[in-house]
């Protein structure tokens, strides 16, 4: 699409070309194995740091290349969703982590942890989600109250992206239980800290080499100084960074949706039925026009609040539409191109079959398609 050259310049484009042959070295020749497996290789998160492909965020002081400019996060995220990487965590760690990292970090726990974050030797995960509580983050019962120098955690997590590979979680409990929205806070608990368990390596329908887990927190005790931010204010941060972490999906949607539409354009051109190629026919062709139309209409939006986020005008509401608009959109583009595949679209030696089973989630996670239009519901005043 000709209009993305407004929102992504030559420098762009030059990183663009280095994401891709970076996934093309050190993930393409292992993901079917991390598929098999549930689970990565750590080890590709310090070859993406030396790359600049992981933390770029991170100012240069700490390892980082000091670059805070969102549509170096599209770029990943674009590439990773184009060749159906779904194991490293990279938009997971550039888009959701990284700010809280960023804006949220004491002087102490800079040093603590930047340094690693930017070098791939930690890796870290969000623990939202509990098993009675989804996308009403205000249900949360993860429980913690200080108890001298340190922080008594108990609860459970589930549903967390890396969180066994995860060296830090940064975990969202409730320290006020009188206090409502005003009691949250967002408290980092680190690998082998006592009281701290990973549960499962839950078995999922799709998006198998990425791994998610459950995590419990019995008495679990941290220090202090692990406090994120404000006391009480975690539910704030949340919301702080919910907006980005909704466009990072919808500009994953967008860029899957693309690559499933594609190699189906290409299958109903060399697929023949009744002498001719199965793109011919009046319906499939149909099909295929209402899809080109479709994405590029949304690219548009998607494109524009990939703009906004740059300028730091991006609202809540603006990435819930996106987000919800996107998903669905890339779900429908899949579960058509399934079809005009026939038979061999269920079969998973064919990549439609993979897109069907990874792109089921996306309309969940990061709140669902139903919270998504509460929200642009409530700002319609309705």
């Amino acid at each position: 699409m000709t209009h993305r050259r407004a929102v992504f310049g030559p420098e762009h484009d030059e990183f663009r070309a280095l994401v891709r042959e970076f996934l093309a070295r050190e993930v393409a020749p292992h993901h079917a194995r991390w598929e098999e497996e549930g689970l990565i290789d750590p080890a590709v998160y310090r070859a993406a740091a030396v790359q600049g492909v992981l933390a770029f965020a991170v100012p240069q002081e700490y390892g980082g290349l000091g670059i805070d400019d969102f549509r170096y996060n599209a770029v990943v995220a674009e590439e990773l969703a184009r060749g159906r990487f779904s194991g490293p965590a990279l938009s997971l760690l550039n888009d959701v982590l990284a700010p809280y990292l960023l804006r949220l970090t004491s002087g102490e726990q800079r040093q603590r942890w930047l340094s690693g974050f930017a070098s791939g030797d930690l890796t870290f995960a969000i623990a939202m989600t509990e098993p009675g509580t989804g996308s009403d983050l205000a249900g949360i019962r993860t429980s913690a109250h200080r108890d001298g120098d340190e922080w008594v955690i108990n609860g459970q997590k589930t549903f967390i992206s890396n969180g066994i590979l995860s060296d830090v979680v940064l975990v969202v409990c409730r320290t006020d239980p009188d206090a409502g929205h005003q009691g949250f806070s967002l408290i980092a608990v680190e690998r082998d800290t006592p009281g701290f368990e990973r549960g499962r390596k839950l078995e999922k329908l799709g998006l198998r080499a990425q791994d998610t887990a459950e995590l419990f927190f019995a008495d679990c005790l941290v220090p202090a100084g692990n406090l994120l931010g404000t006391e009480g204010h975690g539910f704030y941060h949340l919301m702080e960074n919910l907006p980005t972490e909704r466009l990072s999906i919808a500009v994953s949607a967008m860029a899957g949706a693309r690559a499933t539409f594609t190699d189906a354009l290409e299958y109903t051109k060399t697929r023949r039925a009744f002498g001719r190629p199965i793109g011919s026919f009046q319906a499939n062709r149909f099909t295929l026009a209402e899809m080109a139309t479709e994405l590029d209409v949304a690219q548009v939006y998607v494109d524009q609040c990939l703009a906004w986020a740059v300028e730091g005008t991006l609202t809540a509401v603006d990435a819930a539409k996106a987000k919800w608009w996107a998903t669905e959109l890339h779900k429908s583009v899949v579960d058509r191109c399934l079809q005009l595949h026939g038979g061999y679209g269920y079969m998973l030696e064919y990549q439609v079959a993979k897109d069907y089973q990874d792109v089921r989630v996306s309309t969940i996670y990061g709140g669902t398609t139903e919270i998504m239009k509460e929200l642009i519901g409530r700002d319609l005043g309705v």
